[in-house]
């Protein structure tokens, strides 16, 4: 089978990885791709993944049997529905679909419709009624960006005067047009946890729950990034949060089989908050969640490319999934400066020898070649995931291979699943 991957992160390193590992896979093409693909599979220049005409061409002249969309632009663009329409198989969802995670506003009022738990909200677009609800409501309150913000567009913010701020960015261009319109919600309290589904023809087959680190600085502080470090499975989430969030999820497809045109083929991400009242839903994403896609996929046992078939093709029936009983730590390196303004072009060391270590893999979120020598290229740079028994084996793991590790403002956490070597206790 010839599959095409889109997207050059480290959601698409651990895609292409998983998919690698399979031996229906023939041949195997990521557009871009980055260093870290191009050691597995055939890095593609010159097709653009967020024009279904582009992508489509390249497909049809190289035979391709699956597309697998990583990011959420192209499916925001409805690259899904060409390829569909000229009978190509595809895991992600179309245009329709995506916008769960291309509108906020749209998210939530697909949640409301579907009486799914999520926190209180209220939609603007313009400024000054916003900061009169912001006024109003007090803080902490948080501020959404409608639109697509590359995990950027989100501001909890503390007090007012940060709340008024984040509202005056949307409004002034911070966030391009993504915050043309904003979204404001009440702030939840409690620790949060990702819980990943394939969903296909109104079913949701859930994966293994992870968690994320979105402050880029120890201890949760500093701003929101894309995601600075993530672990699977989550001990702190008990059997009834757990089966209360599978609820959801299943709730959640069954809506899109009735809402939208088709159905909705892909992986829907709840992005959830464990509230007092119970788990509620924080966002939908359109697609794996980065970085919890590098912790997930090592912990899956069955052949990724039979799953995601039996998505692309409306056979639920047809998915069976496996995991492993393993632990998996992630800690992302990130360059000086992200998520703020950073340098790229830094000389990478050490990938080869981290990756000796027992459990080590090593996937590239912002690299490229250049000559012989790896390169960063982007904000986060590298996703260093270990395996281990326990919690505390493959977090050990990780930091050492994070030590052996070097390029120029290499910039990290050091508290990646301290609350869950902690418990849950640390999160009151």
């Amino acid at each position: 089978m010839n599959i095409l991957v889109l997207g050059s992160g480290g959601r698409e390193h651990a895609l292409t990885w998983a998919l690698a590992k399979s031996d229906k896979t023939e041949k195997l093409f990521v557009a871009p791709g980055n260093g870290g693909t191009a050691s597995i599979a055939t890095n593609v220049d010159g097709v653009n993944i967020n024009d279904g005409a582009s992508v489509l061409a390249f497909a049809q002249e190289n035979n391709i049997d699956l597309v697998v969309i990583g990011p959420e632009a192209p499916l925001v663009a409805g690259v899904a529905d060409v390829l569909r329409a000229e009978g190509i198989a595809v895991f992600g969802p179309n245009g329709q679909g995506a916008l769960l995670e291309g509108s906020k506003d749209f998210s939530k009022q697909f949640m409301v419709r579907n009486d799914l738990p999520t926190a209180a909200y209220a939609t603007f677009e313009e400024a000054e009624p916003a900061l009169e609800y912001v006024r109003a409501q007090g803080a902490p309150i948080v501020i959404k960006a409608d639109g697509l913000a590359a995990g950027k567009g989100v501001v909890v913010a503390e007090t007012l005067e940060q709340a008024e701020q984040a509202v005056r960015d949307c409004f002034d261009g911070a966030f391009g047009s993504a915050g043309s319109r904003v979204v404001i919600e009440e702030c939840m309290t409690g620790p949060e946890c990702s819980l990943l589904s394939f969903v296909t023809a109104g079913t949701s087959h859930p994966m293994a729950p992870a968690q994320d680190h979105k402050r880029a600085y120890d201890g949760d502080k500093g701003p929101n990034t894309g995601g600075m470090g993530v672990y699977s499975p989550v001990p702190i989430v008990t059997d009834e949060e757990m089966a209360r969030m599978k609820e959801i999820m299943d709730q959640a497809a069954a809506a899109t089989a009735r809402e939208f045109e088709g159905d909705y083929r892909g992986c829907l991400y709840g992005g959830f908050m464990l509230t007092p009242q119970g788990p509620k839903i924080v966002e939908f994403n359109a697609r794996f969640g980065d970085p919890e896609t590098q912790v997930v996929l090592p912990r899956l046992e069955s052949d990724l490319v039979d799953v995601m078939m039996a998505v692309a093709q409306g056979a639920p029936e047809q998915i069976d999934l496996k995991w492993s009983d393993s632990w998996a730590v992630s800690v992302v390196l990130a360059s000086q400066g992200y998520p703020g303004s950073y340098e790229k072009g830094k000389v990478i060391t050490g990938i080869e020898e981290a990756e000796k270590l027992e459990g080590v893999t090593v996937f590239h979120a912002g690299t490229k070649m250049e000559g012989q020598d790896l390169l960063t290229n982007g904000g986060r740079v590298l996703n260093v995931v270990a395996m281990g028994q326990t919690f505390a084996q493959a977090q050990e793991r990780a930091y050492a291979a994070v030590d052996l590790i070097d390029f120029e403002g290499k910039q990290f956490r050091t508290d990646i699943g301290a609350k869950a070597a902690a418990g849950r206790s640390s999160w009151d």
